[in-house]
């Protein structure tokens, strides 16, 4: 009865420890450094300048892009952009008129797996990546004041630009993400295409970002596109006779102002809604999406294009977007019901104007424009579509005729989401393989005094990791899924930890009475391929936490753990010695 009592509150006191250093293991990993602007910039690195009185704003919400800046002096201005790591470039881009052609940009990198990192000015002369050169453009960059850095899980771009007269840089900028894991590298320094992008007017006096539209066309030195290209939603619909239904009472918003794109709508009757879509004629097709969440995969959208003279036929038709691959992008598919001959496409005075009318009772909010490349056009028999040459999202309110300001998105999931799903994939992994399982190991070995609530307590508390860590192995998945990173070792290792997890979950099926001879063969299966799979999952939560650049915060915090759990079964190991030597003695 003594030594029941004794083993009962030995495993209370592991449980209690146990809580206590996972409690506070996950309050080191969340109390990392976020940003926004109501944070204080506390770099460990220091910064060539005066950071007291940064102004701050939230440039790119759905990507958590953080800008700070101050003018330093008369014709000096200083900036730090802060972004969550991706493992992908970023950049910050001055623009004459909120285009990418012809604007000049800062682009910062720091690679994985301690890669050196880098930071350099581009020229964008045009769309191709010969036309991006590197160490080329109109910024004139301070010397020795533009580095960056990467701390916790944000990166810190921090540059200079010195100003020919008193007046702050361009206010159109430019903000743009790369592809995972590919950056520039020398002897060219050639940069990729960018994974996603966004462009905004900001008010430096101020510190606002304001309407990009708006503060276009009230720009006499920056026209806006739309001025050049004859349409925006100042301007009266001038083409009689061109469409097919009534275009007299038509809403109107400037949906994406980086690509000119103008939207009308009405509601004809209770079931019918009719749209023109005007953009500027680039030879290339233009697309307009409806989505149930705002992104391309499960959209249906209906496609449009006019090619040059005598370069191909006209066309339009709706797709269906089943996935990212071309062959899932479906033609003559969707969800969208037109009403019979009311599609049109046609190009007028340099614009584009893509006009149909659907049957329905509300549209979906969630809108998806696009743009394709230039000259490359569907055509008979497959009228495949190629990929976009850049595409946009909004949320619009058809009642009110307004929407959230178009951007940029290439990935089914932002910035904040990337990292907050690579947080649950690391924790669901620490608790289920690196802490659960090795606490099912400890109650195996050292409680089978206590019988038989050992043996179910210890298939309980494995039940419970291997779940938690076949749910960590899907987040994983799917993480990799979108960010299609180079990790392929630490995703064979989480194959291999989930297969012997598996055949050890199997074993109890197969477990042998104690008394038969095979016993001795089970156990030697049973305890070693738990050994190897403890190993193999502890090492491998290193090298995880290593790749997502999670910083010191998440070693330190799960070492502490590990140690605890560690020196208890040290302590038990004595005490089981102890206690066979004393029945030897005896």
């Amino acid at each position: 009865m003594e030594r029941n009592n004794e083993l009962k509150t030995s495993l209370q006191i592991l449980l209690i420890l146990f809580f206590f250093f996972f409690t506070l293991h996950c309050y080191c990993v969340s109390s990392q450094q976020t940003d926004s602007c109501t944070y204080n910039l506390n770099l460990q690195v220091p910064i060539p300048f005066d950071t007291s009185n940064l102004h701050c704003l939230c440039v790119w919400d759905s990507q958590n892009f953080v800008l700070r800046y101050v003018q330093t002096s008369s014709n000096l201005w200083s900036f730090i952009l802060s972004t969550p790591d991706t493992n992908s470039y970023i950049a910050m881009g001055f623009s004459a008129d909120g285009a990418m052609a012809g604007s000049s940009a800062m682009v910062g990198w720091v690679a994985a797996r301690g890669s050196s990192g880098g930071i350099k000015q581009y020229y964008l002369g045009g769309l191709t990546p010969d036309q991006v050169v590197p160490d080329k453009g109109n910024l004139q960059v301070i010397g020795n004041s533009s580095f960056i850095t990467m701390e916790s899980d944000r990166v810190y771009m921090v540059f200079q630009l010195a100003t020919t007269t008193t007046s702050p840089p361009s206010s159109w900028l430019l903000l743009a993400t790369g592809p995972t894991g590919l950056f520039p590298s020398a002897p060219s320094y050639q940069l990729v295409k960018h994974l996603d992008k966004v462009s905004i007017t900001i008010d430096y006096t101020s510190g606002n970002i304001g309407n990009s539209q708006s503060q276009a066309s009230g720009s006499s030195s920056s026209p806006s596109p739309t001025t050049q290209l004859g349409d925006s939603c100042g301007n009266k619909l001038n083409l009689n006779g061109v469409f097919p239904f009534d275009t007299t009472n038509l809403n109107c918003f400037p949906v994406w102002n980086a690509q000119d794109f103008v939207f009308r709508y009405s509601q004809s009757s209770s079931y019918i809604w009719s749209f023109i879509l005007s953009a500027p004629d680039k030879n290339s097709y233009i697309a307009m999406g409806f989505s149930p969440n705002g992104g391309m995969v499960g959209s249906s959208a209906i496609v449009g294009w006019v090619p040059s003279s005598g370069s191909g036929t006209a066309g339009l038709k709706q797709y269906y977007l089943g996935g990212t691959a071309p062959s899932q992008v479906v033609a003559d598919k969707g969800n969208l019901q037109f009403v019979a001959n009311s599609t049109l496409i046609t190009s007028q005075s340099s614009r584009l104007f893509l006009a149909f009318q659907l049957q329905t009772a509300r549209p979906l909010p969630r809108l998806v424009f696009a743009v394709g490349p230039a000259g490359v056009f569907p055509s008979a028999p497959s009228f495949a579509l190629a990929q976009h040459q850049d595409k946009a999202s909004i949320s619009f309110n058809y009642a009110t005729a307004t929407g959230s300001s178009a951007s940029s998105s290439s990935s089914s999931l932002s910035g904040n989401s990337i990292v907050s799903l690579k947080r649950t994939h690391g924790l669901l992994n620490i608790l289920g393989w690196g802490i659960l399982i090795i606490m099912g190991a400890i109650i195996a070995r050292h409680f089978k005094q206590w019988d038989p609530f050992w043996f179910y307590f210890h298939v309980s508390v494995q039940s419970v990791g291997f779940i938690l860590g076949l749910i960590g192995v899907i987040t994983g998945l799917i993480l990799n899924d979108q960010l299609h990173a180079d990790v392929e070792i630490h995703k064979v290792l989480g194959i291999i930890v989930l297969t012997l997890a598996c055949l050890q979950m199997m074993a109890i099926l197969a477990r042998p009475n104690r008394e038969a001879k095979a016993r001795k063969y089970w156990n030697l299966y049973h305890h070693n391929t738990g050994r190897i799979l403890i190993i193999i999952a502890i090492a491998n939560i290193f090298y995880g936490i290593h790749l997502g650049h999670e910083g010191s915060a998440w070693k330190i915090g799960y070492g502490i753990v590990l140690a605890i759990l560690f020196f208890i079964a040290f302590i038990f190991e004595m005490r089981k010695w102890s206690d066979d030597e004393d029945d030897d003695d005896d």
